[in-house]
């Protein structure tokens, strides 16, 4: 088996990892996280969309809500017995105006390294 430490995982967008043999596929997992923007963050995004360029405050959002959504799909990958996460994929959708859901999924497998002769 693979050396990794309780709760860790490889995650990949691919559907295979070069150098480990899927073992057993165990499911979905899914992490969602429902973020909404702050009145103050959105004067504040709408004043910086008046300069153009980068609007920073909702960049940092919907990076706040991928790694809150990751790390919540890996914590599932852990609770069903897996040390990697293949295919994994992000999407997100507006709820209501102001109010966003971003889900990460894939799924989760038990992988062994392949010993190369």
């Amino acid at each position: 088996m693979t050396a990794y430490g309780r709760g860790q995982v490889i995650v990949s967008t691919t559907n295979e990892l070069q150098g480990f043999r899927v073992v057993r596929y165990l499911g979905l997992v899914r992490g969602l996280t429902v973020r909404s923007r702050s009145v103050v963050g959105t004067i504040g995004a709408g004043f910086q969309s008046v300069v153009g360029g980068r609007i920073t405050l909702f960049t940092s959002l919907a990076e706040k809500s991928r790694e809150e959504a990751y790390q919540l799909m890996t914590e599932h990958a852990v609770a069903m017995g897996a040390n990697a996460v293949l295919a994994m994929r992000y999407d997100t959708n507006e709820i209501t105006q102001g109010i966003t859901e971003v889900l990460a999924y894939g799924t989760a497998v038990l992988v062994e390294s392949v010993q190369v002769n």
